[in-house]
């Protein structure tokens, strides 16, 4: 669905409404707000940050950061717009996306789980609780998936064989440990822990399951359609939104959001405008303000310079 939008600026805050049905409610608003004397700006948004997921976002499938990613990159920082990640990765497995994007402030690895400066010394990190932490594991396993655990500067896998390992270590470029189980001393340390398995609906299932019993002991979301993660109830996108907010001292009306799987909609949520990537599901281009191309076909830089940039003077 093509998405219609306008940006208000009323009062020092920002409001952005998008989709077509919203339109008429948010004609009656405008309305009211002009009675009141708030000046009203259409079309374009006015945004000082845009953070960025990266697998399915930033990088296309194969795990590439293309050209014309690293240039709409300089492009943000030519016109003063801040540009940060966040990812179910590691923050070492976001390394080497630092230089190419130029980046500057906070990295929030984990979903959240671990805020780092570019050169990755921790600004702040949120582990699960202990016990929240081996219930976890023990639903993740009870349900038939593979699990792995990931402390601040490790991971750890069951298995070096197992589905996903040798594709998540080209993606992240370190190495994991092997352990035949998990120690009571490793799970109390981390930050997070995943549910891997290739049936897709026993994914979904789990995920229902480890929310309904954890309930808001802990966040549990798909960060890929075969990948369950368990966080920290801080460690989640939407929070990732409210801390570089108050890190920066950007108001969230004034930071875009840009991704593709269900985890993204929570910053979506919390952002003055979200994007939505080609490649994502209808529900969350349902959730967004905005949508453009997939990863395959430059969604990231398209997305940049059609609804963050600000417009060329005519």
């Amino acid at each position: 669905m093509k998405a219609a939008f306008a940006f208000v600026h009323y009062k020092g805050q920002a409001e952005v409404i998008a989709h077509p049905d919203l339109l008429s409610d948010f004609r009656y608003r405008l309305v009211e707000k002009r009675r009141e004397g708030a000046q009203d700006v259409s079309g374009h948004p006015d945004i000082r940050l845009l953070l960025a997921d990266v697998d399915g976002t930033l990088v296309t499938q194969e795990k590439v950061l293309t050209e014309a990613a690293k240039e709409a990159a300089r492009e943000l920082h030519d016109a003063g717009i801040a540009l940060a990640i966040t990812s179910g990765r590691p923050p070492r497995g976001m390394s080497m996306l630092i230089k190419p994007l130029a980046l500057r402030g906070a990295i929030a690895g984990f979903n959240g789980g671990v805020f780092v400066n570019p050169d990755l010394s921790v600004i702040e990190s949120h582990t699960l609780d202990p016990a929240t932490a081996k219930l976890a594991l023990k639903l993740i396993l009870d349900q038939g998936l593979d699990a792995w655990v990931y402390t601040e500067d490790e991971w750890l896998i069951r298995d070096k064989e197992a589905p996903h390992v040798a594709r998540e270590t080209w993606t992240v470029k370190f190495d994991a440990k092997v352990e035949t189980s998990f120690t009571d001393v490793q799970l109390a340390q981390a930050v997070k822990i995943v549910g891997i398995s290739d049936d897709l609906d026993l994914v979904a299932a789990c995920e229902k399951a480890v929310q309904n019993t954890l309930g808001e002991k802990a966040s549990a979301a798909r960060s890929q359609p075969y990948y369950l993660d368990v966080t920290h109830t801080q460690a989640n996108k939407g929070t990732v939104v409210t801390t570089l907010s108050k890190l920066l001292n950007i108001p969230p009306a004034q930071i875009a959001t840009i991704g593709d799987m269900p985890n993204d909609v929570l910053m979506f949520r919390k952002s003055g405008f979200s994007i939505a990537m080609g490649n994502s599901s209808d529900e969350v281009k349902a959730q967004a303000s905005a949508v453009t191309d997939s990863n395959e076909n430059e969604g990231f830089a398209k997305a940049v310079r059609k609804f963050v940039l600000p417009p060329a003077a005519p």
